[in-house]
């Protein structure tokens, strides 16, 4: 809870700081006017292989957004995880229930290419982490290296713009951390002094590759010292034909040169309207996560995804391999996710 005050408070202040600009630029109705509130939230079962099948509602997340007749607009993102849950063990409980402030930033446009962000933002090393939100994604588990070897949130500045070349669209993204969180999340890794940049291009195929630097301080609770890595990221997406072929991988490397570990996944998505399924989706993905002190886990998943209507999918899928990673379960998953 102190970090989600901290960053209000930091946005706030940047609101007072730029009060005058938003006296010449907006009107006090369109200030009001500008702010959108949505959302997301998902639930489902797992029938899991070695465990006692549970139920949860994954999450209920709320998006605030403002965007006014000037160079400013605003984002924020808070999560409630896992509000509710139930297992033969503790029947409904909600002791794993908490708030996470994923995003909260102010975007300032400089000019048609470049855009100043300033707060709590996703650190954009990867195109499954940006779009990470269940309505927006196949699967109900997210694939192990997109969240096992770098931070999802920054806090921080970030650089951004888009710019035609020729016939190729070019994304680009510059980061750097200014405030370490201050509540350690016992669900996250403990990452620290961010920084890094992504560039992403869009043709016929959509390619990214993110370069990254941070600190990662579990190291030394498990017997080493605390370590700088430097990490290389690659990702794509690619339509063939109505197939959609996806995957990334990350390989990372301590300021000394050696392994720091890897990850990577690869992920098939085949409409089944040839069998009559319309809006059907047969699902594969094979993913492997090698972390320092941990060993490797290797997984599977295959399975269905029926969106219902664009803004809500079912999603039933079969997950096995190696390797205990408890947010990334074995056996039978299903969830329905919709936005709002």
């Amino acid at each position: 809870m102190q970090k989600i005050i901290i960053a209000i408070a930091s946005v706030t202040s940047l609101f007072a700081l730029c009060k005058p600009v938003f006296a010449e630029e907006a009107s006090a109705a369109n200030l009001w006017s500008g702010f959108r509130l949505g959302g997301y939230s998902s639930a489902g079962i797992t029938l899991h292989r070695d465990e006692n099948a549970e139920a949860t509602i994954n999450e209920v997340s709320l998006l605030l957004t403002w965007n006014g007749d000037s160079r400013w607009s605003f984002f924020g993102e808070l999560e409630l995880e896992r509000p509710l849950s139930w297992n033969d063990d503790r029947k409904f409980h909600s002791k794993e229930s908490h708030l996470d402030l994923e995003r909260l930033y102010l975007d300032y446009n400089i000019s048609e290419t470049m855009n100043l962000r300033m707060g709590r933002f996703l650190t954009p090393n990867s195109r499954w982490n940006l779009l990470h939100a269940s309505p927006l994604v196949w699967t109900s588990t997210r694939p192990l290296a997109t969240y096992r070897l770098f931070p999802t949130a920054t806090n921080g500045l970030m650089l951004h713009g888009s710019m035609p070349v020729n016939d190729y669209a070019i994304d680009y993204m510059l980061f750097a951390e200014v405030l370490e969180d201050q509540e350690k999340d016992s669900l996250d890794l403990p990452f620290a002094h961010v920084r890094g940049a992504r560039l992403a291009i869009s043709k016929q195929w959509n390619f990214g590759i993110s370069l990254l630097s941070f600190e990662e301080n579990d190291i030394k609770a498990l017997g080493g010292q605390d370590k700088t890595y430097r990490m290389l990221g690659l990702d794509f997406i690619k339509q063939l034909g109505k197939v959609e072929l996806s995957g990334e991988g990350f390989a990372r490397f301590t300021s000394n040169g050696g392994d720091g570990g890897s990850g990577a996944y690869l992920q098939t998505a085949v409409p089944l309207n040839a069998l009559g399924l319309n809006n059907w989706y047969w699902l594969t993905r094979l993913e492997t996560l090698q972390r320092p002190k941990e060993g490797s886990s290797e997984r599977w998943l295959t399975g269905a995804t029926w969106r219902v209507k664009p803004t809500q999918l079912l999603k039933l899928e079969f997950a096995g391999g190696s390797g205990n990673q408890p947010e990334a379960p074995r056996g039978f998953i299903a969830s329905y996710a919709f936005l709002f």
